[in-house]
């Protein structure tokens, strides 16, 4: 297929190179750092251009992803191998670069997307040549390490200048905390039980629902050299609670959840028409961002609309299919944020998209397959979108990426087709303010009286349920509020055994109980 750029405007932002690091089966004293994954994601990113040298000489912006470890707390905590101090120019010096702008990204999954629409705006208003977004995890090896007792030195220090845009908005608050709220393991599975119950599954129907929504997932994994848990798994096997595939929490097995124990780093980098041409970058690495999109959900899972819905994800995603002018039905490829299943069931809903839909949902393999490299796994997703579409000139993929708790999105279209409108972001303000303007319930930290369940899971703990999470909704003037079972083996138990939303109860506020939760006690 040959394509024409000769109306494509001078300014228009397009990648023009991608790179993909995975490290396996190294031992810790020989793996690279956080740093060290990033910037071999970006050699070969720069490689990728086919014009490494001269990209390198005019590149003048480099944003690094978030790493896990500074996502936390706020100042940057305490590292036991030490850090980077400035992991922008940390990367930036192994590449042999030096770009006038650093800046290391806030918290969140929607960041690669997010800020591959900064800088392609950016790059269209002639702020900028030419930026890499890079980031990498080495969560694997600090995993082994602490396991076998080991020291390890990623100290560096860098004294250029660089933007630290900081942890952004708190995803939780002390409340939500102690009651089992803000551990990804643990709120993902109250969408889920949302789900279910609308379904109206039991718990053997629900897994296998999941299972055969998430095998394909699998299955892209199995073929992606940069997967880090690609072994291939039956539905049976996916859906079948064992010693090894016990559960997190209900209704999740252990691989059905995200998999973050890894060593993975990816990098794109973009320019302008003009630039790509004055470097001499081929035409065939080319490709256009037609859309792109960003829109949160209210911050704190307790104020959310529902938990079997998503308004910012479907409204972002829209927006950019817009702006590309494409029709869900004229998208070839998509990569559907999966950290768990709830996330890929919402988004699926969210756009009108068949949870089977034969398509496929994914390009690398999900969170729970390929791996999830902290808030950088939608780097992954951009670059092997970006590598799939080079094959296809024609076809548009679709890329959603998800921050938090289904809280913070990020959406992209992409295709090698010349964009030949003149590139502008959209008004994602006022898709914010359509988010906002939502009706939402209200909440109360201090709960009594007869009440329903909502949403609920139970947390295990060496393959035993240890806790109960849930929330509900006091039935003489619907508050919501969250709260925590008794400890009891047994009621536990009835609560895996059988579906509990819009189960009645009682729930009692903390300061009655004597302790740090509110607790419901269902009738």
């Amino acid at each position: 297929m040959t394509l024409s750029y000769a109306s494509v405007h001078g300014r228009t932002p397009v990648l023009v190179g991608i790179g993909q690091q995975m490290e396996w089966g190294r031992s810790p004293a020989e793996s690279l750092s956080p740093m060290g994954i990033a910037a071999a994601a970006g050699a070969a990113a720069l490689r990728d251009t086919g014009a490494a040298e001269r990209v390198s000489e005019t590149l003048d912006a480099l944003v690094s992803i978030r790493i896990f470890p500074d996502s936390w707390n706020r100042p940057r905590s305490p590292n036991p191998f030490g850090r980077a101090e400035n992991p922008p120019y940390a990367i930036a010096s192994r590449l042999g670069l030096n770009p006038e702008l650093g800046v290391y990204g806030n918290v969140g999954g929607n960041t690669p997307q997010k800020y591959i629409n900064e800088m392609a705006s950016r790059i269209a208003d002639g702020e900028l040549k030419l930026a890499m977004v890079v980031g990498g995890e080495a969560l694997k090896t600090a995993q082994l390490a602490r396991r076998e007792n080991l020291s390890l030195n990623w100290q560096e220090s860098d004294s250029r200048p660089f933007e630290d845009r900081g942890i952004g908005e708190s995803l939780a608050t002390a409340h939500e905390f102690a009651h089992g709220l803000g551990v990804p393991i643990q709120t993902y599975p109250l969408f889920e039980s949302a789900l279910r119950a609308q379904a109206g599954h039991n718990l053997e129907t629900h897994l296998d629902a999941m299972a055969k929504m998430m095998k394909p997932f699998n299955a892209v994994a199995a073929g992606n050299p940069f997967a880090s848990y690609a072994a291939p798994r039956s539905v049976s096997e996916l859906a079948t609670v064992t010693d090894e595939n016990r559960f997190i929490c209900l209704p999740y097995p252990k691989w059905l959840n995200a998999m973050d124990g890894v060593n993975q780093g990816a990098a794109v980098i973009l320019t302008s028409v003009d630039h790509a041409r004055a470097l001499g970058i081929n035409p065939k690495k080319w490709v256009f961002l037609h859309g792109c999109s960003e829109a949160n959900e209210q911050i704190l899972v307790s104020e959310r609309v529902n938990y079997t819905s998503s308004p910012a994800l479907g409204l972002n995603a829209r927006q950019a299919l817009n702006m590309a002018g494409k029709t869900l039905d004229e998208i070839d490829y998509f990569d559907i944020y999966s950290c768990f299943p709830a996330a890929v069931a919402i988004a699926c809903d969210e756009l009108g998209l068949d949870r089977q839909d034969q398509r496929g949902l994914t390009v690398t393999g999900g969170l729970p397959f390929f791996g999830g490299p902290g808030n950088n796994y939608s780097m992954h997703a951009i670059a092997s979108m970006v590598e799939r579409l080079r094959k296809e000139p024609g076809a548009y993929g679709l890329v959603t990426a998800n921050g938090g708790y289904l809280t913070k999105h990020a959406s992209g279209v992409y295709s090698c087709e010349p964009y030949n409108e003149p590139w502008q972001l959209p008004d994602f303000q006022s898709l914010q303010s359509d988010v906002d303007g939502l009706k939402y319930p209200r909440f109360t930290e201090r709960p009594a009286g007869q009440a329903i369940i909502e949403a609920y899971t139970v947390a295990f703990s060496k393959g035993e349920p240890s806790r109960a999470i849930i929330i509900g909704r006091l039935t003489a003037n619907d508050e919501r509020f969250l709260a925590n079972s008794i400890a009891d083996p047994e009621l536990l138990r009835r609560f895996v055994d059988n579906d509990q939303v819009g189960r009645l109860g009682m729930v009692r506020a903390a300061q009655e109980t004597d302790g740090e939760t509110n607790i419901f006690v269902p009738q």
